[in-house]
């Protein structure tokens, strides 16, 4: 089946609303790690190109420009830096013009492309004065090019979007040409074989306040994407009009009329509709997808990002035009604009010289109809007809597209859209429609400036923003730890491996991958596929706070608590938060088994499992009867005991070995052993004696001693009691005063005097 079918067929009734992502990761997520490359030094990541070997990653930025070696997947470092800034003076006279020095005067490069195999050519705003040079590859230093035509290379404003794209060594840029942002050119430079450059005609407006987001080359043309007001209509409000242009790349003007100027310049309007809703008429970015390797050039494809000027929310949407739909209208029917009445109206006839390329020898009359007549009738339309994604909650502005191979040998479209909230999202677009497969945050604050690029061939996206380069891997089908969940992410690039046991990329023999894109059947893909969950052991004592975690594996499933011990478990006893907790306090009725399982798409699965039992207190306790059969019993202590673990998140640093696994299908539990439990305070070592009781009716030594010491502390009490009775009597019996000692008390006394209830005064001396 050819390609250009699967993916039509990929396409039709795909333009629903998008599902929420099944998967979410916050930046820096351990599950999900990125490569961040974010010095100090590097602000505004407006431009990113990549080295044809895919290794070396260019960034133009604010008053720099840098290169990255990107060879590893894992990490961006450092391989050279140039700075290119402003003057002193130059960011006076910036100043002086009425721009912020800070935002509006530094040097943001706009322009990085390469011209050869030794240059590099770099544009930047500097300080609204646009400069341009040359970069030495092997050095990475500054050549300096002073060239009035900078100003035709790139935009004055660091907020105004161009594009640029070099064929050939030839550069071609689409850029505002002016201080104040309102005229623009598509223009050539550095044309070679000794043509000259080329650009655009100012006898009539070809461009109404255009905003570029992108440019592509196919073939012997160039295309340009953009928005502009649309002129052909006549509403009260503006109408912005989202818009493909073409030239010609060997296009050299004509010989008196449009000397040195387009003759092969024509523009389109490209319409993104929901049927029977207003068009998504604002383009946001543009993603050129070669063909398929061995079919036609007219198979490439342009996926862009829309937004509505009316919408009041975060709506947005995906088309996607195929190139032999752009050909078909730009050789069809135009229309022709009257230089008197400023109004368009459709030309008659058929006239073949119209967005042709090869009139370098048109008569002067066919290039004064080409100077009036380069708008065309028709519109491109997206393939199906619709979106392949609309989005009534988000905002996608940059997208880029990749084809990867399924299990079943069958070709499928992953796009990568980025929301302005800093999320990137991962989207298969399946024949039941478009499916975001996980959500990966690259930056937190809201940023004016993003870039992507993506290098296929190396599986990475890199996103830049106005805190640096941010590389994403494509897919980490690790993150998958089960047959089941790697099967319900319904990821084109994962599939489990029957022989491994581990969710990869489906790059292997098709017969050991599980892989169920359309329907996600994990019964019929996972048979015999069985994993083991090993069982948490929790110890707690009586009337403390239990928390148990379970972490939702994906945002489609529904987890449930389950125990032998209750039916459903009573809310009156147990409470659940929103993050898949289950908390309750441990009593001897709360003690046993506890089962959290995930359910998704029919298909239920045990994540986790908990043994709850109760730990040494000073009290004894009568034995628990837990549902398996286990006598849990408690045993008296000599000192308190402290709770290490209350209500408090699971320390997941604490390891204890379980003593015994409980077999269940498709899962595969990773998470640390964790425990609720006391110890004594002046005798950590303790809390492992605690897991090792004895069984019943057996004595350990420790024990017997600890008896035998008891025993003769009360004798030794006891006794002393005794001693101390017989010395109170015998006090009481000598308080006599003797007679010849003339009335003094008795010696004997003065030993024991505090002991006496009544005492005498005390001896002076003798």
């Amino acid at each position: 089946m050819p390609p250009s079918l699967l993916l039509l067929l990929g396409l039709l009734g795909s333009c629903v609303s998008l599902r929420p992502p099944r998967t979410s990761f916050i930046l820096n997520s351990a599950e999900r790690p990125l490569a961040l490359f974010r010095p100090p030094d590097l602000l505004n990541s407006t431009t990113l190109l990549l080295s044809d070997d895919d290794s070396t990653l260019f960034v133009g930025a604010r008053d720099a420009v840098f290169s990255l070696d990107v060879s590893q997947s894992d990490v961006i470092s450092l391989k050279r830096k140039v700075e290119w800034r402003p003057s002193p003076r130059e960011i006076t006279e910036c100043r002086n013009k009425g721009k912020d020095p800070e935002v509006d005067c530094p040097n943001f490069v706009r322009v990085v492309q390469k011209l050869n195999s030794t240059h590099l050519y770099v544009c930047g705003s500097f300080a609204f004065s646009p400069h341009d040079a040359f970069i030495d590859a092997e050095s990475f230093s500054l050549v300096g090019l002073v060239d009035a035509k900078a100003k035709l290379r790139c935009p004055f404003s660091p907020l105004q979007r161009n594009s640029a794209i070099t064929v050939d060594g030839e550069v071609f840029t689409a850029s505002t040409t002016d201080f104040r942002g309102e005229s623009a050119q598509i223009s050539r430079h550095f044309s070679r074989e000794g043509r000259q450059d080329v650009s655009q005609d100012s006898s009539i407006s070809l461009l109404e306040e255009p905003a570029f987001v992108g440019s592509a080359a196919v073939d012997r043309k160039l295309f340009f994407f953009f928005t502009e007001v649309g002129k052909e209509f006549s509403f009260v409000d503006e109408l912005r009009i989202a818009r493909i242009a073409q030239v010609c790349k060997d296009d050299v003007g004509g010989q008196r009329t449009l000397q040195n100027k387009w003759t092969s310049f024509a523009k389109a309007p490209l319409l993104c509709q929901v049927h029977k809703q207003l068009p998504f008429n604002v383009l946001q970015h543009v993603f050129t997808l070669p063909p398929p390797e061995g079919t036609s050039s007219s198979e490439t494809l342009f996926y862009g990002v829309f937004t509505s000027q009316w919408s009041s929310g975060a709506e947005s949407a995906v088309c996607v035009f195929k190139l032999q739909d752009v050909q078909a209208v730009f050789a069809g029917s135009y229309r022709t604009f009257d230089t008197q009445t400023h109004l368009w109206s459709s030309l008659l006839g058929k006239h073949s010289h119209l967005g042709q390329c090869g009139l370098d020898s048109a008569t002067d009359s066919e290039l004064s109809q080409v100077k009036k007549s380069f708008l065309t009738s028709g519109s491109v339309k997206p393939a199906g007809g619709a979106p392949v994604v609309v989005s009534s909650d988000r905002q996608y502005s940059r997208v880029a597209a990749m084809r990867t191979q399924a299990a079943n040998g069958k070709q499928y479209t992953v796009l990568f859209l980025l929301t302005e909230s800093g999320f990137l999202h991962k989207v298969a677009l399946l024949a039941g429609g478009p499916r975001i497969i996980e959500e990966i945050q690259v930056f937190t604050q809201p940023q004016l400036v993003k870039s992507i690029v993506l290098s296929s061939s190396k599986g990475m996206l890199y996103v830049g923003t106005s805190e640096g380069v941010t590389g994403v891997p494509v897919s980490r089908c690790s993150v998958y730890r089960s047959c089941s969940q790697c099967v319900l992410a319904r990821d084109p690039q994962c599939g489990w491996s029957r022989n491994s046991s581990v969710c990869t990329a489906p790059h292997t023999d098709p017969h050991d991958i599980a892989q169920d894109l359309e329907e996600g059947n994990v019964e019929e893909q996972c048979r015999r596929q069985t994993k083991t969950v090993r069982n948490t052991e929790v110890w707690a004592p009586l009337n403390e706070a239990v928390m148990l975690p379970c972490k939702n594996p994906a945002q489609p499933s529904s987890l449930t608590w389950t125990s032998r011990r209750f039916r459903n478990l009573p809310k009156s006893h147990f409470l659940r938060s929103a993050d898949g907790t289950l908390s309750f306090i441990a009593t001897a009725e709360t003690f046993g088994t506890y089962h959290c399982e995930a359910r998704e798409a029919g298909f239920t699965e045990v994540i986790a499992t908990f043994i709850v039992g109760p730990v040494a207190s000073p009290r004894a306790i009568s034995p628990v009867q837990n549902r398996e059969g286990d006598q849990v019993t408690q045993s008296e202590g000599d000192e308190p005991y402290e709770d290490i673990f209350r209500d408090t998140t699971v320390n997941p640093a604490e390891e204890y070995t379980p003593r015994n696994n409980k077999h269940v299908i498709d899962s595969e539990d990773k998470t640390q052993e964790v425990f609720f439990m006391s110890t004594p305070r002046r005798d950590p070592q303790s809390r492992k004696d605690l897991l090792e009781l004895p069984p019943a009716g057996q004595h350990s030594p420790a024990l017997l001693v600890v008896s035998l010491l008891l025993a003769l502390c009360v004798g030794l009490m006891i006794l002393g009691g005794v001693q101390l009775w017989r010395r109170e009597a015998l006090i009481k019996t000598s308080r006599l005063l003797s007679p010849e000692d003339g009335g003094r008390t008795n010696a004997a006394m003065e030993t024991v005097a505090s002991l006496s209830p009544t005492g005498g005064e005390p001896s002076g001396g003798e």
